[in-house]
């Protein structure tokens, strides 16, 4: 029993660290990017930028505990429906599995958005996220831990219901870490063609989520512009004070 909970808690404080060095490194990376890209975009921000630092390895804590467990119980108890073998489901199971993943966690995260733009609840936590005013690369992970909660255990709860390869677990952690960072950096990475054409008109980018920050009630998804569309929601692009590129 003590060796099991040592494993455990092992398992977890690595998924936490891992988690933290993420979102540092790729936050990091990204504000170096735009520094280069966007020179003085965020020179007057450093004090909001070291809340966001501060919120963000709260919430890496509050991401890593249960992703810790989930990677736990893969390995010692094989509780998960992880698998390593590619041949274990079809080859053609890889990229639906991989989109199942990123539509099942959209819709959760449209959702549990859209309830935290309840007053009481924006009030309690989501404010915490939109003080970011504007948003820049390392806000990501600017949440309040009740909001941090709302998002840490959507994947962990798939991988126990849902089949996926490791490997494209690894691209659904990877997506959702560099859509988190790209789409907050407070200008537009990604080139029009993309954001004004057919692409665009379905996936979420930080002109997509600019607008959401500009008027707080609408474009509310993760990655894809389905539920906005859906629900009436979806307001257009917003606009940056820097020009593009």
């Amino acid at each position: 029993m003590t060796a099991l909970l040592i494993s455990l808690a092992a398992s977890t404080l690595a998924m936490t660290l891992i988690v933290a060095v993420r979102y540092w490194a790729t936050s990091g990376a990204f504000a170096w990017v735009t520094s280069r890209v966007r020179p003085g975009l965020y020179d007057k921000l450093r004090p909001q930028i070291g809340r966001e630092i501060r919120w963000s390895l709260y919430s890496a804590v509050i991401y890593g505990v249960p992703a810790g467990v989930v990677m736990w119980g893969w390995q010692e108890r094989g509780w998960t429906a992880i698998y390593a073998d590619v041949t274990a489901y079809p080859l053609w199971y890889l990229p639906v599995s991989l989109f199942i993943y990123l539509f099942a966690h959209d819709t959760w995260f449209y959702w549990t958005h859209r309830w935290m733009h309840r007053p009481k609840w924006f009030k309690i936590a989501h404010a915490v996220h939109h003080d970011s005013r504007p948003p820049t690369a390392w806000a990501a992970m600017s949440f309040h831990p009740i909001e941090a909660l709302t998002g840490a255990v959507v994947i962990p709860v798939l991988v126990f219901l849902v089949p996926i390869h490791v490997a494209v677990l690894g691209t659904v952690l990877a997506i959702m870490t560099l859509m988190g960072v790209t789409n907050h950096m407070g200008w537009e990475m990604f080139p029009r063609w993309w954001t004004e054409g057919p692409l665009g008109r379905w996936t979420i980018t930080a002109s997509h989520h600019q607008r959401h920050h500009e008027r707080y009630n609408c474009n509310y998804g993760l990655y894809f512009r389905f539920w906005d569309r859906v629900c009436g929601t979806d307001k257009g692009l917003g606009a940056f004070k820097e020009k593009r590129i």
